[in-house]
């Protein structure tokens, strides 16, 4: 898969340092696979959800949330956003 954009993940580990490794391991993980579904993604990310039409994947041992939209067809992955689990439990996300 092709993940889009990767500076934002760097963004968000630069603010939460705790958070690098997992979404470098998540990252790694996503352009080296190439999923055809969302069943098909479980199989590798149990604990992914499917919210509003988004993928929402928990991070570093649900600390931290990664919301994407990913087109199986196309083999892209955008990344919408990267919150602490306080941020996405605010739901605010939903609203942008």
């Amino acid at each position: 898969m092709h993940v889009i954009a990767k500076p934002t993940l760097i963004e968000f580990w630069s603010k939460y340092p705790a958070a690098e490794k997992p979404l470098q391991a998540w990252y790694r993980l996503m352009e080296s696979e190439i999923f055809t579904d969302f069943n098909h993604l479980k199989t590798t990310f149990a604990t992914a959800d499917y919210v509003d039409g988004l993928t929402v994947f928990d991070i570093g041992g649900n600390k931290f949330r990664l919301i994407a939209a990913i087109h199986y067809n196309r083999r892209k992955v955008y990344i919408r956003d990267v919150l602490t689990h306080a941020e996405y439990d605010r739901n605010a996300w939903k609203r942008t």
